[in-house]
């Protein structure tokens, strides 16, 4: 009798300490982070982002529960938001003081922490397919311009005119940038539409809308994207964070999955992705802890300008846990997880 007694106290006793049961795949997802406030984004571009946020969830997460890699559904819901003119990412990338969209992207896999990375890509629809590309089909990390965009041509990879990227949103942002720091306009590029006549007003012009993706999948791997056309008006071949593995971009089975978004050159100087994750793998701090931790630390590294660092991170722990951190006044997020409710959020104080 006492043994049993004793079996049963046991059994109460690692029923009370097991960890809950990781969710069977969960999935985050950003579309970058910057001056988002409710004064001055309309009801109707902010029902646009809010559906645009939920779409990605259903892609994803179509994907996760039916099985599929973390991997699949990472390249996926980029792919959609690459071809949405909301983001600064392919199709609605920013240009560059020439007058060019060149787009970064990079994805990681957390079950072999192999990599792949673009950067400088012009013609290429779906750059966060080029850097998948780099990972799995050639033996380096990252390629960039006119090498880059050879190596996905002979992986048939799509391919477009430069013109396809051009939206008028990005293209009068480049003006008004250009005229407020006296450098000049470049010609309107080849392809594009007829110029409005007159200019037009966007609410959102100061966001950064570099897109990013974290997923775990029910095999419990976990992997990371990120994808941008980079800040308007850049200039000698500028490259920020988010193809940059363990800066804009990183994944570890067991322990973490983070993607980027901000003012690139703060989050490569702190190493955001790869710290946030050492600290939960090293310090033991949970997913939250940790991108606070790092968010706060971009906060404070100054430019040689005196501006500090801003923008924002998602993350996954190797449970499926989310967090989310940003030190800028929104950052466009959503998270789900098998079995549960979609999460949409824009402003920095939505709980």
């Amino acid at each position: 009798m006492r043994s049993l007694l004793a079996l049963a106290l046991l059994a109460l006793a690692a029923c009370a300490t097991a960890p809950e049961p990781a969710p069977r795949w969960s999935l985050v997802v950003h579309g970058g982070a910057g001056v988002i406030e409710r004064a001055s984004l309309t009801p109707e571009l902010e029902a646009q982002y809010r559906a645009a946020m939920q779409r990605a969830l259903t892609t994803g997460g179509a994907i996760l529960d039916r099985g599929g890699s973390s991997l699949d559904a990472v390249e996926a819901i980029i792919h959609e938001m690459e071809d949405d003119p909301l983001f600064n990412a392919g199709r609605g990338a920013v240009f560059t003081a020439q007058g060019r969209n060149e787009l970064d992207a990079s994805i990681m896999d957390g079950r072999t922490r192999a990599a792949g990375a673009v950067a400088g890509l012009t013609t290429i629809r779906h750059p966060i397919s080029a850097a998948r590309a780099v990972m799995e089909r050639s033996r380096h990390v990252m390629l960039i311009g006119e090498g880059a965009e050879t190596f996905a041509r002979s992986h048939n990879l799509e391919t477009v005119d430069p013109s396809y990227f051009f939206t008028e949103r990005r293209w009068q942002q480049l003006e008004q940038n250009l005229r407020a720091s006296n450098l000049p306009v470049p010609p309107r590029p080849a392809g594009a539409p007829p110029a409005p006549r007159a200019e037009l007003s966007y609410p959102d012009d100061h966001q950064f809308g570099t897109v990013g993706v974290v997923a775990l999948d029910t095999h419990g791997n976990i992997a990371a994207g990120t994808s941008t056309g980079g800040t308007t008006a850049k200039r000698w071949g500028r490259v920020g964070d988010a193809p940059i593995i363990g800066a804009g971009t990183y994944a570890q089975n067991g322990v973490c999955g983070v993607s980027a978004t901000g003012t690139g050159e703060f989050f490569i100087r702190v190493g955001v992705a790869r710290d946030i994750c050492a600290r939960m793998q090293f310090n033991r701090e949970s997913a939250q802890e940790a991108a606070d931790h790092v968010i706060a630390e971009v906060g404070a590294t100054t430019g040689t300008d005196g501006v500090a660092g801003d923008g924002g991170v998602i993350v996954l722990d190797g449970r499926g846990n989310v967090a989310w951190a940003m030190n800028s006044p929104g950052m466009y997020r959503a998270s789900q997880s098998a079995g549960g409710a979609p999460v949409v959020q824009i402003f920095a104080d939505e709980e």
